[in-house]
């Protein structure tokens, strides 16, 4: 009996590690979130606005 339960441990844990596995590399889920989306749109085109036009006197490479 001592001998089964040394078998069964690795194979549970072989098991345990390959369902593991398998979730860890499921496809990814959209988010589906267009409020958020639609605020990054609103945040990148800003950062486009800002640093489009530079001051006077500012160096527009930075």
């Amino acid at each position: 009996m001592a001998a089964l339960a040394w078998l069964i441990i690795p194979v549970v844990a072989a098991l345990f590690a390959a369902v593991w596995a398998g979730w860890a590399q499921r496809a990814p889920r959209a988010t589906g979130d267009p409020a958020s989306l639609a605020e990054h749109r609103r945040f990148m085109a800003a950062m486009e606005r800002t640093t489009a036009t530079a001051a006077p006197g500012e160096d527009p490479g930075r």
